[in-house]
């Protein structure tokens, strides 16, 4: 069934271990009247994360080659890894009615917001650099070195966030998947 009404563009940036993942996973679990956008990415997979589901995994090659179609909303390099939304699914979506979700990058966000400027953003906010720090070494995901490198990006992101239609602080998983879901259901 095709509504006349077309879907709004939620925009959710942060820094890495923010928890803007798991905030997302948290709203769909609760069934938000949201669908959350796949990017595609150069960086390999994590442990437990599937091509398709989570991103789509794309070597460098294949990346360049779909860019140079204009097959991104948005596409960025971070952290020596290329991250980009494609178009048409999000197209299609926000056609059909659909409130869609772009998890992206801050230098990413800037560029949506300035092709789509009807969007919503929100920057999803630690409640501090030490409390992020932790989170980043519990996940054990990076060595030391990306480890640095993702906390002075955040430090560099964090400046940014005025710059957002909407921050949310994440120092309670349940407060900020509040906050989150009431920005969405509240159209702003």
């Amino acid at each position: 069934m095709k509504t006349s009404k077309k879907g709004r563009l939620y925009i959710i940036s942060g820094p890495s271990g923010s928890g803007k993942g798991t905030l997302l996973e948290l709203l769909h679990r609760q069934k938000v009247n949201i669908i959350l956008s796949i990017s595609a990415t150069t960086r390999p997979p994590r442990e437990g994360e599937t091509d398709g589901v989570d991103y789509f995994f794309l070597d460098r090659e294949e990346f360049l080659r779909l860019m140079n179609r204009d097959g991104f909303i948005e596409h960025a390099e971070y952290c020596g890894n290329l991250y980009g939304t494609p178009k048409s699914a999000v197209s299609k979506w926000l056609e059909q009615g659909q409130n869609v979700v772009l998890e992206i990058e801050v230098q990413g966000a800037q560029i949506v917001k300035e092709k789509m400027p009807g969007s919503v953003s929100v920057f999803i906010m630690p409640p501090s650099l030490e409390v992020l720090e932790e989170r980043l070494r519990k996940r054990k995901t990076e060595n030391e070195e990306v480890l640095r490198e993702r906390l002075e990006t955040a430090r560099q992101e964090m400046a940014q966030a005025e710059q957002y239609d909407h921050v949310v602080v994440n120092d309670s998983m349940e407060q900020a998947a509040a906050d989150l879901e009431h920005i969405i259901n509240g159209g702003t």
